[in-house]
């Protein structure tokens, strides 16, 4: 793959696609469309993975509107099942020999106290345990495929966040935001345990981390209703529009120069806007014995093993 370079990474930077596969989660809205859109338009064979189907084929429609000759699939995939999970890794089993790239995007954030099918506390099952549970059962698609990655996104709220192993499923006590951050907070340190094992186990694919700062997108739909008024008054003045929030998640996921383990960001003021770049998270998501402790924990809970 070969690169436009800039003074700024921007979306013209994104090498050829041709010949590549790749699977973004939560793709039929906000950075994940606007991911794939990118990627679609650049030749890749964009798989959308929506938990709604009828909203997966109207984005594939708006993406070939954009680009007619785009090669685009759509799956149905509900990352707060197991089964879901399971059968989407099947299908995809089946309809491919390889994958190049498994964007970890869909996620919900700050909703009220809730579980998964499986009785998983809502953004903790969604967005960390169904994204470790889909990776475990199709990392063998990735392994043979040169150049292929990982990229899971994390938030700005995994700085506030804390892995309680004694209370992973909140059930003693919930709070909205301290979920939310535990659960951005597990899929960094996933990303480094992966990488990780990866690296232990001669792998040249490789995990890369993303978040897309404040953007302006429907994840904030489960905020209380006041700040979801403020949001869409000003929202525009203080974040960046979606397409731009997407640009950490494509330049981590096709820049030449990234390597595993790395987080990538945007580069304006504490990192809520701005064209992206290599960022770090918290000392907390570096400990790796909280990092290998997380991850068996999450084969224990979701029965798959991988690496």
């Amino acid at each position: 793959m070969t690169a436009v370079h800039s003074a700024e990474w921007t979306a013209r930077d994104v090498p050829d696609q041709h010949g590549r596969v790749a699977v973004v989660t939560g793709a039929n809205a906000g950075i994940g469309y606007e991911a794939a859109l990118v990627l679609a338009a650049r030749g890749a064979t964009v798989v959308l993975a929506c938990r709604n189907e009828d909203k997966g084929r109207q984005a594939a429609g708006r993406i070939h509107d954009a680009t007619p000759d785009a090669s685009v699939e759509v799956e149905q995939l509900d990352l707060s099942s197991l089964g879901s999970v399971r059968d989407f890794a099947k299908r995809l089993h089946s309809s491919y020999s390889s994958v190049d790239l498994l964007i970890n995007n869909a996620g919900v954030m700050w909703t009220p106290p809730s579980k998964t099918e499986d009785g998983f506390e809502l953004q903790f099952g969604t967005n960390h345990l169904g994204h470790f549970a889909l990776t475990g059962q199709v990392i063998d698609l990735l392994l043979p495929a040169p150049g292929s990655r990982v990229v899971t996104i994390s938030s700005f709220g995994h700085k506030t966040g804390r892995i309680h192993f004694d209370d992973l499923q909140s059930e003693r006590h919930y709070g909205r935001h301290r979920a939310y951050g535990q659960s951005k907070l597990a899929n960094l340190m996933f990303t480094y345990e992966l990488q990780r094992r990866l690296a232990l186990a001669g792998a040249k694919t490789i995990a890369v981390a993303a978040h897309p700062g404040t953007a302006h997108t429907e994840l904030v739909r489960n905020s209380p209703a006041p700040l979801r008024v403020l949001n869409d008054a000003f929202g525009s003045l203080v974040s960046q529009n979606a397409a731009m929030g997407a640009l950490p998640t494509l330049r981590a996921a096709t820049d030449p120069n990234v390597e595993g383990g790395q987080y990538y960001g945007p580069s304006g003021f504490m990192e809520q806007r701005g064209a992206p770049k290599l960022v770090r998270s918290t000392k907390r998501s570096y400990d790796s014995d909280a990092q290998r402790r997380l991850w068996e924990v999450s084969e224990q809970l979701t029965g798959v093993t991988f690496l």
